[in-house]
């Protein structure tokens, strides 16, 4: 599995980064596999994925590869509603993935990567902050 990497305000970058790849394997050059992105518009979104909580699913998702939601609730002793929220946030944007056919059976949470990469700018390109403080 890869790493993620997370910015925060650097929307006009990455943009500017998928349009030279897109000219590039257009002219026919060979791309290579680019490290996979999440980027958050504010140092607040970036908060909700790094809250304490989120964090500590991650790891006991990563630690004890739990075969349902309910199992990861207990082991992070939370509320199985509170638990699913905060998953299906974390599949929302790409972090897990639940494994299950949708029959009614368990879904099983599972990290999508390796770990995280955090990279945060504190100014935009402009020399202007890029979000609210954290």
């Amino acid at each position: 599995m890869p790493t993620l990497k997370v910015t925060v305000g650097e929307r006009d970058r990455l943009d500017q980064r998928t349009r030279s790849r897109i000219k590039a394997a257009q002219e026919g050059e060979k791309l290579d596999d680019a490290q996979p992105v999440l980027n958050f518009g504010s140092y607040a979104e970036l908060s909700q994925l790094l809250s304490p909580k989120n964090l500590e699913l991650l790891e006991a998702i990563a630690e004890h590869d739990p075969d349902s939601i309910r199992e990861a609730a207990g082991l992070v002793d939370r509320d199985y509603k509170q638990v699913h929220r905060n998953l299906s946030e974390l599949d929302d944007i790409g972090v897990i993935e639940f494994e299950g056919d949708g029959s009614g059976h368990a879904k099983k949470p599972m990290l999508a990567y390796d770990g995280l990469e955090i990279e945060i700018p504190f100014a935009t390109s402009n020399g202007n902050v890029g979000a609210a403080a954290p």
